[in-house]
């Protein structure tokens, strides 16, 4: 071990290993990545100027567009820039940087998702005391919780990697700085690392699941007690969106942080972190905006203001 030398960078693999597609890979994710980018922005512009948004539903999901652009930025432009300069390398410090940033942000959607189900559960169980409790001081307590917890879950996370000694070899099977790809590439057991890490992901990710899953079942049991159809689909259609907002969080992202390291595959990463890192910020537009009338009304205002 003392003849090992300590890695000051490393080097990222990029979309696919194979040469002939990385062209193509790095054209279609800057189209996605401009309309992520474009989706977001024009969710929080209308969000911001509508006065009839100016609910907590929307007060969270506009928080959750501005998580969404921070974290999409957070690894697809450096990968993109990376792959059309032939430039792979990254030095330590950036990809600790980048790391602490990218679960910051995803540890922080995770808590506003959770947030944005007990405002719909508050809103349809009791919406007589809804407005005295979800105040703007209350919403805004619960974002800077979420950002707070995702610091500091951040913080946790990237010790944790971070204090593995690295001595080659050095190139990361990824397009950015991830927990699994950086974890079999620490040149000392990791196992203590790894369940330590497994352990604090499972705990935050399965709590904040719990208290989901438990505003729908108090959802739906509220639903079921109105007596009109069309009163239990006025009520379930307020919360549908946001609902295929958790299914997708949850479907794509919870399984990249709770296997083991050992059995973590390079091309099942990449695949995983596509949907997870990248289509996931890229549909929560489209899911709110197809489907919610507000949404579509205050769109078509803020559209028809554009001068062209």
């Amino acid at each position: 071990m003392a003849n090992l030398t300590a890695v000051t960078a490393f080097l990222l693999r990029g979309f696919s290993p194979v040469p002939e597609l990385q062209l193509l890979s790095t054209a279609t994710f800057l189209l996605i990545y401009l309309a992520t980018v474009l989706g977001n922005i024009t969710i929080v512009a209308a969000v911001t100027h509508d006065a009839r948004l100016h609910t907590p539903m929307y007060f969270f999901l506009k928080h959750l567009s501005l998580v969404d652009i921070c974290s999409v930025s957070t690894t697809l432009p450096r990968a993109l820039v990376a792959t059309m300069l032939g430039s792979r390398e990254i030095s330590l410090c950036a990809c600790a940087s980048q790391l602490f940033a990218f679960v910051c942000l995803g540890s922080t959607e995770c808590f506003l998702i959770t947030s944005m189900a007990f405002d719909r559960c508050l809103a349809i169980y009791k919406p007589l005391v809804y407005t005295a409790i979800m105040s703007p001081q209350t919403c805004v307590s619960l974002v800077a919780v979420a950002w707070g917890s995702g610091l500091l879950f951040s913080a946790f996370h990237t010790a944790n990697t971070f204090s593995l000694p690295f001595c080659g070899p050095n190139v990361i099977e990824h397009f950015f700085c991830d927990i699994p790809p950086l974890m079999r590439l620490a040149c000392a057991n990791a196992d203590a690392h790894e369940a330590a890490g497994s352990t604090a992901s499972g705990c935050i990710i399965m709590s904040c699941f719990a208290l989901t899953v438990l505003s729908y079942v108090r959802i739906v049991a509220t639903v079921f007690q109105i007596h009109s159809t069309a009163g239990r689909w006025k009520a379930f259609s307020t919360c549908s969106s946001h609902l295929a907002t958790v299914l997708l969080f949850y479907g794509t992202g919870s399984s990249a942080y709770m296997q083991p390291a050992a059995s973590y595959s390079p091309m099942q990463g990449r695949v995983a972190a596509v949907f997870y890192s990248v289509l996931t910020p890229t549909l929560n537009p489209l899911i709110y905006s197809l489907r919610n009338k507000d949404m579509k009304g205050a769109l078509k205002k803020l559209y028809l203001q554009v001068p062209f």
